[in-house]
């Protein structure tokens, strides 16, 4: 079977929106080839057995890929075209040209794109491992098997390990979670590996739903995880020990006024997905909701926060 990749020219500020625009379009994978993503990397204490070379040369273009079956296609092309005019009529920082390029992809090449890129993620005692690939943990680690082919959010995104990161330092076990915009499920995984009583996990997209709930039954945890379609906080119910929200600075802002609601007094709202230019809004947004700093972490051009309801 042959399949259609798309190829998007962006910037790293709006990698991450190309994909989920390519992601909600209905690819059936996407993938973010940024030189900067895999400098990080490389200092960090990932271990990789493979990297092409090619990706560290000199070059500012970031590259979204998405990959879709030929029937429909057009159609398809014309709403990604659609969503991006929308996103550069919108967006308030550097997007590139928004460039596409089609190109057609065997199923058997296709599978090799994501083999030949992923490897196993650590981010302290949770690691994401692609689902192929074997991986003995240590004892105290806590496996999140994820198939990047899948779904958008496969953990190797700063804005992801610095929830997973900020999640850590909280006492997970027993705690009522609810993860807002769960896209692949990661998050509420990860809560639910680190012993998590009961999470909801809420997106907009039913697609994203279906995926988390696919992850969420293939890592076991589909009995603690209850993944549901709805629009931000509008599902949400009673109080949450923890409150996790990886969008952007523009909804939290937004979400600010009414996220405590949902979070039981000494509870923890733990936000990613800010670039470092919109901290600021963020900040002030959930000041004047009343919720204090518990923890700020930076990582790269992106920023998170573990705020706490007094």
């Amino acid at each position: 079977m042959k399949y259609k990749e798309i190829t998007v020219n962006t910037t790293t500020e709006a990698s991450e929106l190309v994909a989920d625009i390519l992601y909600s379009a209905g690819s059936g994978g996407v993938s973010i080839f940024d030189k900067e993503d895999f400098i990080s990397l490389m200092k960090s204490d990932v271990i990789w057995d493979y990297v092409d070379e090619s990706v560290l040369q000199k070059n500012e273009v970031v590259k979204v890929k998405g990959y879709f079956e030929e029937e429909g296609f057009s159609d398809v092309k014309k709403g990604i075209e659609k969503e991006l005019g929308l996103l550069r009529e919108r967006s308030g920082f550097p997007l590139g040209s928004l460039e596409i390029s089609v190109a057609d992809v065997d199923d058997e090449d296709w599978a090799n794109v994501w083999r030949k890129y992923y490897k196993p993620i650590p981010c302290g005692r949770v690691v994401i491992v692609p689902d192929w690939l074997t991986y003995e943990p240590t004892e105290d680690q806590r496996i999140v098997r994820l198939d990047p082919g899948m779904a958008f959010g496969t953990g190797e995104h700063e804005s992801t390990r610095i929830c997973l990161t900020l999640l850590q330092k909280e006492n997970v076990k027993g705690a009522r979670v609810a993860d807002i915009g769960t896209g692949s499920g990661i998050l509420a995984i990860a809560a639910a590996k680190l012993d998590a009583k009961e999470v909801d996990a809420y997106d907009i997209d039913a697609t994203a739903v279906k995926v988390a709930e696919k992850n969420c039954a293939h890592n076991g945890v589909d009995g603690i995880v209850k993944a549901e379609c709805g629009n931000l906080l509008d599902k949400c119910s009673g109080s949450y020990d923890i409150l996790l929200a990886n969008i952007t600075a523009d909804i939290l802002s937004g979400m600010a006024p009414d996220i405590g609601k949902f979070v039981r007094k000494g509870g923890v709202i733990i936000i990613s997905g800010i670039l470092l230019p919109y901290e600021d809004k963020v900040r002030k947004a959930f000041a004047a909701a009343g919720l204090t700093v518990k923890e700020r972490l930076e990582q790269g051009e992106w920023c998170g926060f573990a705020y706490t309801r007094n």
